[in-house]
């Protein structure tokens, strides 16, 4: 565990919120992540399923949430099941948590061994009327290889055939799209060494130096204030950055191109998602000054119209019509192409052919309904673009912002976006 210890107030609020929407005598169950296997005996790195992470704080595989707020005994009602920690598998894969360290991290006090799930499984599974499992229901997910998850809900079926089962996955969705304070507060620090990582950048960057050089800066910044990328890096200067997700990082840039740069620290579990564009010398021309000035526009106008009872769909409109006019200063569409605009067909596409924003917090595009308007709690990210192959480069500036009852809070206002003061602090570093 890279970061420091989370208060477990946080999984505890949230389990209670999970809780209040379970039926009567409902039962719900959460599964880790797999171990995914690499080639030959290597595996990926553990990555948390952010449901159980959400409701517990347990970074640990093979773990398993069962909640039971309706059991007749009250060490039924949350039971976290952990792997045993045996001196041979500490010997071999490092420290386990013990029951105590579960404990104090997720708050639940009922801890067992999962060589006891079996039976504890049986005997509540008889006592409920109903069962709440869980599945990645992402609607952009590819859902092509079977989770642990996928596995119990097939295993449930064959045991316990005469049951009614129901999804969980719902009602996650729509308590993790509205972050609480401490939520937000992760998130901030994970956009604090974002920060971090890009102001040492602009330090660092000049004609000759290679896409993953930068790279490597960034490794070295968010790595020792206890983060990690939040996301594969794009690092793509001149017209790799027209390929939204250029990822190759092995160019060099060149003097008189731009950076574009999409990328961000997580911390806790918790990402930030930030994009920038630079000049490679440290001077915009006038064209690049004048595009980037027009995309910039257009991202202070969209976190002001990010408000409480806004549509998604709505917003995403709204910034399609501020980037048609900016694209109509800019000579790249006539009078007559913005007229036709619909939604269905909007005029700006050719050049701004992404959306404006998502959700973000556990997951990078994070979870939240989509018909559901913003409430206050949202963490959105605000990034237009504007892409020109022909001419060589592309311009996308990207912000973290939290939607409140007083109006949108940007969490990334304190990091350097004005193309002068890019200029500037370019200017220090060399």
């Amino acid at each position: 565990m890279r970061h420091l210890p989370i208060k477990s107030e946080l999984f505890v609020e949230n389990r209670a919120k999970l809780k209040q929407l379970l039926p009567e005598n409902s039962l719900a169950i959460l599964h880790s992540n797999d171990v995914l296997p690499t080639n030959a005996d290597g595996t990926f790195k553990v990555v948390p399923n952010a449901d159980l992470f959400y409701l517990t704080g347990i970074e640990q595989e093979e773990s398993i949430l069962l909640l039971f707020p309706d059991a007749y005994e009250e060490k039924n009602r949350e039971i976290l099941f952990l792997r045993e920690p045996t001196e041979l598998m500490q010997i071999w894969e490092g420290q386990k948590l013990t029951k105590e360290e579960a404990t104090e991290v997720s708050g639940v006090s009922s801890i067992r061994w999962l060589s006891e799930f079996p039976a504890v499984l049986r005997d509540l599974m008889i006592s409920a009327e109903q069962v709440f499992l869980n599945q990645n229901e992402h609607r952009r997910a590819s859902n092509l290889v079977e989770t642990r998850d996928d596995r119990f809900v097939k295993q449930c079926k064959e045991e316990f055939p005469l049951h009614t089962y129901r999804r969980l996955a719902p009602m996650l969705h729509a308590l993790r799209a509205e972050k609480s304070e401490l939520e937000v507060e992760l998130i901030r620090h994970a956009c604090g060494i974002t920060k971090k990582g890009f102001e040492r950048l602009l330090k660092f960057v000049k004609p000759g130096v290679t896409e993953f050089e930068v790279e490597a800066e960034l490794a070295h910044e968010f790595i020792r204030n206890r983060g990690a990328f939040a996301y594969t890096p794009i690092i793509a200067s001149g017209k790799n950055a027209c390929g939204l997700h250029y990822i190759d990082n092995d160019q060099v840039c060149n003097d008189g191109d731009l950076l574009l740069l999409d990328v961000a620290s997580n911390y806790a579990n918790y990402n930030s998602d930030l994009t920038r564009t630079i000049p490679v010398n440290g001077k915009f021309t006038p064209r690049q000054r004048d595009v980037y000035n027009a995309v910039l526009r257009v991202m202070k106008q969209s976190i002001a119209g990010a408000v409480v009872g806004k549509s998604h769909r709505d917003w995403q409109y709204e910034a399609q019509e501020m980037i048609n006019e900016e694209l109509l200063g800019l000579g790249l569409l006539t009078k007559e192409e913005v007229a036709k605009h619909t939604r269905e067909t909007p005029a700006c596409k050719k050049y701004f052919m992404h959306g404006l924003g998502h959700s973000i917090g556990i997951d990078v595009h994070d979870v939240a309904l989509p018909n559901v308007p913003f409430a206050p709690g949202w963490v959105l990210t605000v990034e237009p673009g504007i892409y020109l192959p022909d001419e060589g480069f592309a311009v996308r500036i990207e912000n973290d912002i939290v939607v409140t009852e007083n109006g949108p809070v940007d969490l990334m206002g304190d990091i350097p976006v004005e193309a002068d003061e890019i200029e500037a602090l370019m200017a220090e570093g060399k």
